[in-house]
């Protein structure tokens, strides 16, 4: 509701002035061109003044409203830097910004044209476009060596003690899998997927036998963690706002990430002051008619919590691959044909 109320007070403040300025041109006309243009000078000249200060504090609005509705808490520690290197540059550009903006508005109306006043002509000055130029590099210097910084740490091989997860994207949902008590995952084959068998486990293969699919995430506060991401069938995106993880599952070009959980779903529940909070796996990426339905349910517990959770977690190989009926053995099956054939008999 007050965004609307927002769009129509902006609506309303371009009417008045779009009827101010008809007004203006009607009475100008009336004037003479000489003295209309002046007229029309001094109105735009004001509203310079006028909208600059509406403009940049549309500005600082967007800026505050960005970071308190679409950009959420960190909850991880590469997000951390990646919120830092993110903020340093609005502030640095932000503060260019501001001062550029304000210069254009003011002179906009200081040296709009007047009556007796005349334009400077002012020859080129290797000085001045020196530092103009130097001192941008500097900054841009800066900005970037940090980015690269931090880019190199985030993107660094995974610790050799990181756990490792699968996640695949498949229309219309997202599958994981960790692996069992031999920390492998074993090996797949896409040709090997069925409706018993989703991920296409090798079960030849002695290490895919224990591995877990569940049916939501799991991760441990404080504890690297690596992500290997897939796609069986479109592109889908992998998409963690809160731990500041998004990128493609690409069909046949496996990806991975890792990244360290900051707070567990608890405490972050007391962070954000809502009970109800928990972390959510998305999809960014448009991949059919039911993309809105790719969520997975994200926890980050203690080691401990962890531990109990994946004891009671049973292998995939179970559910994929059930033991068969235990058969009858022979003296019992003829002890029940000798009964049957006295109930014949009577």
């Amino acid at each position: 509701m007050t965004t609307i109320i927002i769009v129509g007070i902006i609506i309303l403040l371009i009417s008045i002035v779009f009827q101010v300025a008809k007004t203006s041109e009607m009475v100008s006309t009336l004037k003479g061109a000489a003295q209309s243009r002046k007229d029309s000078n001094n109105i735009l000249g004001i509203l310079m003044l006028v909208f600059m200060p509406v403009f940049l504090i549309g500005c600082i609005w967007s800026a505050v409203h960005f970071h308190k509705d679409f950009l959420p808490e960190s909850a991880s520690v590469h997000g951390d830097w990646i919120d830092s290197v993110f903020n340093t540059t609005l502030i640095v550009t932000g503060l260019v910004f501001f001062l550029t903006q304000i210069a254009l508005f003011w002179f906009a109306f200081r040296y709009r044209e007047q009556e007796g006043k005349k334009a400077l002509y002012y020859p080129e000055n290797n000085k001045l476009e020196m530092w103009w130029t130097i001192i941008p590099a500097i900054f841009m210097t800066v900005l970037v060596v940090t980015g690269l910084f931090y880019w190199y740490k985030i993107t660094a091989p995974a610790p050799k003690d990181a756990m490792v997860i699968e996640v695949t994207g498949k229309q219309f949902n997202w599958i994981a899998r960790y692996p069992g008590k031999d920390g492998k995952l074993g090996h797949k084959n896409f040709t090997l997927i069925n409706d018993n068998n989703v991920e296409g486990l090798d079960w030849n293969d002695e290490a895919t036998k224990d591995d877990i699919i569940p049916t939501e995430l799991h991760f441990v506060v404080g504890k690297p963690t690596k992500i290997i991401i897939n796609s069986r069938d479109v592109m889908h995106n992998f998409d963690l706002p809160h731990f500041r993880v998004k990128l493609d599952a690409v069909p046949g070009i496996p990806t991975t990430f890792w990244f360290t959980p900051k707070y567990t779903t608890e405490e972050m529940r007391v962070r954000v002051g809502n009970p109800k909070f928990n972390f959510e796996l998305a999809c960014a990426q448009i991949c059919g008619q039911s993309h809105y339905a790719m969520k997975m349910a994200v926890v980050v517990q203690t080691q401990a919590e962890f531990d109990a959770w994946i004891k009671d977690q049973k292998p995939y190989y179970e559910t994929a691959m059930p033991a068969p009926a235990v058969a009858e053995s022979v003296p019992a099956a003829e002890e029940k044909k000798d009964e049957a054939k006295k109930e014949e008999k009577k």
